[in-house]
């Protein structure tokens, strides 16, 4: 791999947790307040509309809101006007997403929904500045420490027209959009089959094995035990706020052990190989929860995570993202000889080829075969741009074996 310079300008998102204060964390309760309740205002406002069968738009609704908040909600203006802007923005993009699943008749197009309170809080504010340690906001909100040093780039040309705040667990973060340069690279030329399971979570096909931590099963005991302590508090007291944090704080280890693990994978096959290519399976993920003695350990992997992390991280480097159809047999062939099994239950983990003879790991050979689906020489000099191979490859969600 070489760096041959910069040619192009990029966008993206940096989310880091923010080292504030008690007077900020007030204050950004009450910022996320207002914004849950200009949201659902002009919610409802929408849905009324149309029962009387009048139009309405993001304009008309900013203008009548405004008309009467110095009457009905005068406290909304003791927080910055960008909440509230940005409030009545979410709103307006969730119907249109909502449309657009109409549009494209799917079955669960997502009417929007209210927002509830003591759920993931979150506003947007103008007017970010960044620097070593710390993130300038609207006032009177000011400088704000962050947790992490160095990660958000001083160096960025454009910071995004809003930032992100939001809660989760007790904790605050700040999720801001950076314009930066971007470095192309010289890919390796090289094609990486990755086998995605259960008991390894992936499976390289140059040998790395990527073990599953099994954030959620190793956590099951503590999270049953609060979840039976918190049912015996008095809703709404002091004790079950304090069993309700304790449990949520649980839950948000468990996601942060599965998201480490996740990141650590796609970050290898992206930016440490530098692949031509890499070939996944094309997994029906809904399909294979409905089977119920693997539902939970199924849900606690994260597939469609982990393949939404390596798409995204191989466009920033060129790379290519390939899946092999539903139905390509990758733990019943050959990597050796090609000759296919007749039959391979999910206990066998080792693969014992009836013709050739060769013992390989179960999941190891489904990756060389994955791999070996795509030639290199198909794929140089031609970085991001997808290559079909009739029909063994293609990009329409199937299921798969496990």
């Amino acid at each position: 791999m070489e760096i041959t310079g910069i040619e192009l300008k990029a966008l993206r998102a940096y989310k880091t947790e923010l080292a504030h204060n008690n007077r900020q964390r007030t204050y950004f309760r009450r910022c996320a307040g207002t914004a849950r309740f200009v949201f659902n205002w002009a919610l409802a406002d929408r849905k009324l509309r149309f029962e009387r069968g009048e139009k309405t738009s993001l304009y008309s609704q900013t203008k009548r809101f405004n008309s009467i908040k110095d009457e009905q909600c005068p406290w909304v203006r003791e927080v910055p006007y960008a909440v509230t802007e940005s409030a009545f923005r979410n709103c307006d993009a969730a119907f249109q997403h909502f449309f657009r699943r109409v549009k494209n008749k799917e079955k669960e197009p997502g009417y929007p929904r209210f927002k509830r309170r003591g759920g993931r809080e979150s506003f947007q504010l103008k007017s970010t500045g960044v620097e070593l340690d710390r993130v300038r906001l609207t006032a009177p909100i000011g400088w704000v420490r962050l947790k992490e040093r160095f990660y958000i780039p001083m160096e960025a040309t454009r910071y995004g027209t809003y930032a992100t705040i939001s809660e989760r667990a007790g904790r605050w973060f700040i999720s801001v959009l950076v314009e930066e340069d971007v470095e192309s690279v010289d890919l390796t030329g090289e094609v990486v089959g990755v086998d995605l399971g259960i008991n390894s979570l992936a499976v390289v096909s140059n040998g790395t094995v990527f073990e599953n931590p099994k954030a959620l099963r190793n956590a099951e005991r503590k999270l049953a035990r609060l979840q039976r302590e918190l049912s015996r508090r008095r809703r709404g007291g002091a004790n079950w706020r304090k069993t309700k944090a304790k449990l949520a704080a649980a839950h948000y280890k468990v996601a942060c052990i599965r998201s480490h693990t996740l990141h650590q994978i796609s970050h290898y096959l992206t930016f440490e190989l530098y692949p031509s290519a890499i070939v996944l399976e094309d997994l029906n993920v809904s399909g294979m929860l409905k089977n119920h003695h693997l539902a939970r350990a199924i849900s606690d992997v994260g597939f469609y995570e982990l393949r939404r992390q390596i798409e995204y991280k191989a466009e920033w480097n060129g790379s290519t993202v390939m899946f092999a159809n539903s139905f390509y047999p990758s733990s019943k062939t050959c990597s050796e000889c090609g000759s296919v099994r007749e039959k391979l239950t999910l206990s066998e983990r080792l693969f014992i080829c009836p013709e050739c003879g060769v013992v390989l790991d179960r999941d190891l050979n489904a990756a060389k075969n994955l791999a070996a689906l795509v030639e290199p020489q198909n794929l140089r000099g031609l970085p991001g741009e997808l290559v079909p191979l009739g029909a063994t490859v293609n990009q329409e969600v199937g299921g798969a074996e496990c």
